[in-house]
């Protein structure tokens, strides 16, 4: 595994420390910082020992475990959530100590996928816990969260704390990550200029489109609907290929998409239709669908040069699910800081046809007109007597300032 610069960075500070945060903008890998350090770490325990990667969502845990398993091939491997997988899996605290003591006492080391809410459950087990990584760790700092957080930090020699929006409580880190007794110090925070220089991602770009309809509760699916396919008519003449959208929320979407003529209008302009959300499921093309069926979708889609499609959703997409390949996002509703963050992060990825011609010389790094996607745009619509819009675009204009100008992390904070 070649480390880029910050993620040697991360991995140096990570040898000599037993607690640590980790800030990188989404795209700069986060995800081998961890597995780097897993492997060095199993290479120096002296006995069989138990490792845990927590996530927020059961989506995301299993996305790791097919990201860490690329490269750690000789570890048993347990999911603690409730979600399907083909490993054994179980929320039992009894058939969790039960795994590990097993697989240790065979000489094996064990792996843990779990999420947040199912954390307790580890907790509960009573198991010893070698080292322990949070993805997405500013989930951790949520009111139910955070006592398992603080639960299992007795029972871990190691753990590090993994994010691209660090969260921090006011009353003095209370339970936000500036609570160094539970978050240790920050070992490091990337700042995306850096990024941005050396090719790992592409600046975003805000534009707004205006529309000249007052969009109430009532007419809300409607106007959504004709400021979306307004808006893919315009990213049709910049060759825009594979777009998401963040709905304002499930009601609305699901309104949009059943009640509307949205999807037969998408789909006469050339585009495939997906959408996703905890209520209503997963859908490709107007047909009900696994989830893992969706994300398999997803991905081959999005690595494929001639589909287009877009992708609907509600707080589903927002982070650390990897989507390749988009290149528009478009959002209909106002983001917490957080989440807009995040969203931003979905369209920023390098083009992978860009990053094989930096690193054959063809292309220079940073010399984003010469790209073939030179950005990611993110459009936010102006409708007409709502000032929605105009918050939401300055909000995200600060976001984008603060994090890919300023070199700044966007800090948001927990309500007590």
């Amino acid at each position: 595994m070649q480390l880029r610069p910050h993620q040697q960075r991360a991995y140096d500070k990570m040898e000599s420390a037993l607690a640590g945060q980790i800030y990188c903008p989404t795209g700069g890998g986060k995800t081998y910082i961890m597995i780097a350090d897993l492997l060095r770490r199993v290479r120096q325990v002296e006995q069989p020992s138990v490792f845990v990667v927590v996530a927020p969502r059961i989506l995301l845990a299993n996305q790791l475990h097919a990201e860490f398993s690329e490269f750690v091939t000789d570890a048993k491997v347990m999911h603690v959530h409730s979600g399907e997988t083909v490993e054994f899996s179980s929320t039992k605290p009894f058939d969790i100590r039960s795994f590990c003591v097993y697989q240790n006492g065979g000489g094996s080391n064990v792996m843990i996928f779990t999420t947040y809410h199912s954390l307790q459950r580890i907790v509960e087990s009573g198991i010893k816990v070698d080292t322990i990584y949070f993805d997405e760790a500013h989930n951790s700092t949520g009111r139910h969260f955070f006592q398992a957080v603080k639960g299992i930090i007795p029972r871990t020699y190691r753990r590090f704390f993994v994010t691209a929006t660090p969260k921090h409580d006011r009353s003095k880190g209370a339970r936000g990550m500036n609570n160094t007794d539970v978050y240790g110090g920050v070992l490091e925070s990337t700042p995306a200029p850096e990024l941005l220089a050396n090719g790992s991602i592409v600046p975003p770009k805000v534009v707004t489109h205006s529309c000249d309809v007052v969009r109430t509760k009532e007419n809300a699916p409607w106007v959504d609907a004709d400021n979306v396919l307004d808006i893919i008519d315009k990213l049709d003449e910049e060759h825009g290929q594979k777009v998401l959208v963040a709905a304002p929320n499930t009601k609305v979407l699901w309104r949009m998409l059943s009640e509307s003529y949205v999807l037969d209008e998408i789909q006469q302009r050339g585009y495939d239709v997906m959408h996703i959300t905890s209520k209503h499921g997963a859908y490709v093309n107007k047909t009900k669908v696994t989830r893992e069926k969706f994300f398999n979708t997803l991905d081959t889609w999005g690595k494929d040069k001639t589909r287009k499609f877009i992708v609907f959703h509600y707080s589903i997409l927002s982070e650390g699910i990897n989507v390749p390949g988009l290149t528009h996002c478009i959002l209909l509703r106002n983001l917490p800081t957080v989440e807009m963050a995040q969203t931003i992060g979905r369209v920023i990825r390098t083009d992978r046809d860009d990053v094989v011609a930096m690193q054959n010389g063809s292309l220079k790094a940073g010399v984003f007109a010469n790209y073939n996607k030179p950005c990611g745009v993110v459009t936010v619509p102006m409708t007409m007597g709502h000032g929605a819009g105009i918050r939401t675009a300055k909000r995200l204009q600060s976001i984008v300032d603060t994090i890919f100008v300023k070199g700044i992390p966007a800090i948001a904070y927990v309500y007590s």
